[in-house]
């Protein structure tokens, strides 16, 4: 054994940790001294590697410092889009490949946080998983969909705290919206609305460039799982490409879908015993499926009964040219949606979602994290219903106080992994446009076509994998 994990074995955290795990196998309890949970002293903090700080990674850069944790690790593919994060922070061990990050300061790391493109999320947060680190991952959680099945079981496996970023999720009014919804008071919803007003790049030609990345790119960790091909700038823009991004669905489905789906609890669903309808998902698109996401999509999901909640049908509409959807959208509400062209002109509804229900509805904002309950008249005559979900109004500080031991997190990858199936499967049908794929969301296949099915995990290239266990 290497002395530097022979060491962790001693500590008096790992010691805890692994008393605590042992005793739980019997069904004993723990006594943990008093001021601390599973090892953390209260006033303890977490020690965090981010993995990508540029981007989205800035974010964290600043976030975590903030809330009063250490970061000990830095990690990005490239060193030149790094280096104003590599200066924060000028004693801390910096790399350009996670796994050398993890092996060399893996005794230092009790969490990591993953702000990078779409594709790398699952092998990043899986490997950090199985070495039993607390995983905060930005959203979407995964790139397909057996991705985000292999993440939630594992973290359930070894017992370790996780968080998706749609930051929605810890806002009083998100979690409002979902007391509206599962309080009953809306009436039975039977349809739900989400939207993105952009759209897809459309049909696009695969770079053919035979280029050299440049000495500041570790370009093999960049392309991490994603089949190998000669460097290009052009996939570096990576949001155009389906091998490394997930579109709109992944990228701001995640945030405006989030209340109507916990809130109508479809990921009950995946704790079922597998004798309900499957999921039926269908999609139209605006250009032929290819490389790229379309220029605008239609997807949508006939959801079956579940606990005390009817059918409900989820449709997406991604894209300005999507026939038809903006337009119902906007019957329903009696008013136009701001997306440039109505309204204040500040593109305030560019996302968002309409719940309907048989007495209400409600108009969620693209993060979910302010709404409206429609029409105003109902609203005035419902009577607010109480709160039953915690408030706490950080979702990064919420992950960090559930690291040491407080209330899990809201987004947990319990939860925020069947959501990331359930819009996944979007991009799915998308590539196999006008065909019905119904999804059992307990075994996690599609039961009536093969050829759907095999879309829903890509090979990875050699020397890749995901690992359950």
């Amino acid at each position: 054994m290497h002395p530097r994990f022979q060491r962790r074995l001693f500590t008096r955290r790992a010691w805890l940790r692994k008393t605590a795990s042992g005793l739980a196998a019997f069904g004993l309890p723990m006594v943990v001294p008093r001021g601390s949970v599973f090892g953390y002293e209260v006033n303890e903090r977490l020690a965090i590697a981010l993995v990508g700080v540029s981007g989205r990674g800035q974010w964290f850069v600043q976030a975590i410092p903030a809330i009063g944790e250490r970061v000990v690790a830095l990690c990005d593919v490239h060193e030149r889009r790094a280096a104003a994060a590599f200066e924060k922070f000028p004693n801390v061990p910096k790399f350009s490949d996670f796994r050398r990050m993890l092996d060399a300061e893996g005794s230092r790391i009790d969490a990591v946080v993953i702000a990078v493109p779409d594709h790398n999320h699952a092998v990043i947060a899986n490997t950090a998983i199985r070495l039993g680190k607390h995983v905060y991952c930005e959203k979407p959680l995964t790139h397909d969909v057996r991705e985000a099945r292999i993440l939630r079981l594992n973290a359930e496996r070894h017992g370790v705290v996780t968080q998706m970023g749609n930051q929605g999720t810890a806002t009083d009014a998100f979690r409002e919206g979902v007391e509206w919804i599962q309080s009953g008071r809306l009436g039975s919803v039977k349809e739900v609305y989400v939207w993105k007003d952009s759209g897809g790049p459309g049909l696009r030609p695969v770079p053919q460039g035979r280029g050299t990345p440049p000495d500041e790119l570790n370009w093999d960790v960049w392309l991490g799982p994603a089949a190998d091909r000669p460097f290009d700038d052009q996939w570096l823009q990576w949001h155009t490409w389906r091998d490394f991004a997930t579109g709109n669905l992944g990228n701001w489905g995640s945030h405006s879908a989030n209340m109507a789906f916990m809130g109508l609890r479809v990921d009950s669903l995946w704790q079922g015993d597998g004798r309900a309808d499957p999921i039926v998902i269908r999609a139209e698109v605006g250009s032929p499926p290819g490389p790229t996401h379309p220029r605008w999509e239609i997807v949508e999901w006939r959801v079956p009964a579940r606990e005390q909640f009817p059918p409900v049908v989820f449709r997406w509409f991604n894209g300005s040219g999507s026939p038809g959807q903006r337009e119902q959208v906007e019957a329903l509400m009696g008013k136009r949606l701001d997306w440039g062209d109505a309204g204040a002109k500040k593109w305030d509804d560019h996302a968002g979602s309409l719940i309907v229900g048989e007495r209400a509805m409600i108009h969620a904002t693209g993060h979910n994290s302010t709404y409206v309950v429609l029409p105003r008249n109902s609203a005035e005559a419902l009577e607010k219903p109480p709160q039953t979900l915690p408030r706490h109004g950080s979702h990064e500080r919420e992950w960090a106080q559930g690291c040491k031991g407080g209330r899990r997190p809201m987004s947990h990858f319990g939860y925020s992994g069947p959501l990331t199936e359930f819009l996944m499967l979007g991009n799915v049908a998308t590539l196999f446009p006008e065909r019905d794929l119904e999804y059992d969301a307990v075994s996690g296949r599609i039961r009536n076509d093969a050829e759907a099915d095999a879309a829903l995990f890509r090979e990875y290239r050699k020397g890749w994998r995901l690992e359950e266990s």
